[in-house]
C-alpha cells in the first residue's frame, strides 16, 4: 500500500510539474491540441501502471515522459497517416432499388387525388404548378376574376393535401 501512496504522490509531482511542458512538446510535433493532451495523458497513465518496475535508483522520469510523448506523438502521426491513405471516398447514396416503384406509385396517388378535384380546382393548381404560371396569367387562361383564383387554388390544395393524407394512412 506504501508503494502505491508513493507512486500516487510521484505521478502528481511530475504531472504538476511537467504537464503543460510536455503538451506543447505533443502540440508541436501533433499539431492536434485534443489529440496532444491525450498522447500526454496516456503517457503519464503508462508510468503509473509501470511505476513499481520504474522506479529505481537513476531513473529519469521526466525524460522517459519526453520520450515517451515523443514515441506516441510519431505512433499517431503514423495512425493518422495510414488513415488518411486509406480513407474511403465519400459513399455516394445511390437511390434505394424500391425508389422508381414508389415514385410511380406516389405520382399516381397525385394522380388520382388531383382527379378528384372540382373540374376549375384542377385546372387551377395544373396551370400553377405545371405550367408555373401567375394568377393573372392564370385567370387570363380560364377567363376568370384573380379573386377566384386564389380561392380556387386555395380549396383545391386544402383539398388535395387532405385526400393525399388520407391516401399515405391508408399505405400504413
Amino acid at each position: 500500500m506504501g508503494a502505491a501512496i508513493d507512486a500516487d504522490t510521484a505521478l502528481e509531482q511530475l504531472h504538476a510539474a511537467h504537464f503543460v511542458r510536455l503538451v506543447r512538446l505533443a502540440v508541436l510535433l501533433l499539431r492536434d491540441e485534443a489529440l496532444a493532451e491525450d498522447v500526454v495523458q496516456d503517457c503519464f497513465v503508462e508510468v503509473y501502471r509501470r511505476w513499481d518496475r520504474l522506479d529505481r535508483p537513476g531513473f529519469n522520469a521526466p525524460a522517459y515522459l519526453r520520450q515517451s510523448v515523443v514515441n506516441r506523438s510519431r505512433s499517431a502521426l503514423r495512425h493518422r497517416a495510414v488513415v488518411a491513405r486509406h480513407a474511403f471516398e465519400e459513399v455516394r447514396t445511390a437511390p434505394g432499388a424500391d425508389e422508381p416503384v414508389l415514385a410511380t406509385h406516389r405520382r399516381r396517388a397525385v394522380l388520382d387525388a388531383l382527379a378528384q378535384l372540382p373540374v376549375r380546382q384542377r385546372e387551377v393548381l395544373v396551370l400553377r404548378h405545371y405550367f408555373d404560371l401567375s394568377e393573372r396569367e392564370i385567370a387570363e387562361t380560364l377567363g376568370i376574376a384573380q379573386g377566384s383564383v386564389k380561392s380556387h387554388a386555395s380549396r383545391a390544395a386544402a383539398a388535395l393535401r387532405a385526400r393525399l393524407d388520407t391516401h399515405l394512412e391508408e399505405d400504413r
